[in-house]
């Protein structure tokens, strides 16, 4: 399936099944997604709570199926950093390596500028080799690193903090 065959709109209440399907796909199986247990549906609220009313994404493919999702939120809630985001975003595993993390990037960019936002942030496991790839490919530059400060699967990380500036 052709990118171009895919389309991205906001995250709504009917997304709430597929999100947490493949947010919990990711749990299970990787370092993508730092909690260490499945998540219960009823996390799909803490989720758009999270954003905050920045954008969100979702993107289906010609049937509607979710194909992945993603997300801005705060970086932090003090007024000095109202222009800075981070962002998450998680691709359901039949879909990857089509472009479509690179087209939900640039939708939820084109969001956050018009609300103001000059600066994206990515926190990354170390671990997670094939996502710090996906983010120098996009723009972003490694900006930070905090080390041995997360364990999942029996498994030491760091965190890779990346950023891309918008303006």
């Amino acid at each position: 399936m052709n990118v171009m065959e895919y389309a991205i709109g906001p995250i709504s209440n009917e997304d709430r099944t597929s999100v947490i399907d493949i947010f919990n796909y990711y749990v299970e199986h990787s370092f993508a997604a730092y909690p260490d247990k499945r998540l219960p549906y009823e996390a799909f609220d803490r989720f758009l709570q999270m954003s905050g009313g920045f954008p969100t994404g979702t993107i289906r493919d010609r049937n509607g199926m979710v194909a992945g999702f993603g997300m801005l939120k705060a970086h932090s809630a003090m007024s000095a950093f109202s222009r800075t985001v981070e962002w998450s975003c998680f691709i359901h595993p039949d879909h990857t390596g089509k472009g479509l993390g690179r087209k939900l990037l640039d939708y939820l960019e084109k969001g956050a500028v018009e609300q103001g936002i000059t600066s994206i942030l990515a926190s990354i496991s170390s671990l997670n080799t094939g996502s710090i790839a996906f983010h120098e490919r996009n723009g972003f530059t490694a900006c930070g690193l905090f080390r041995k400060v997360g364990q999942k699967h029996g498994q030491e990380f760091d965190t890779v903090w990346m950023q891309k500036m918008l303006r």
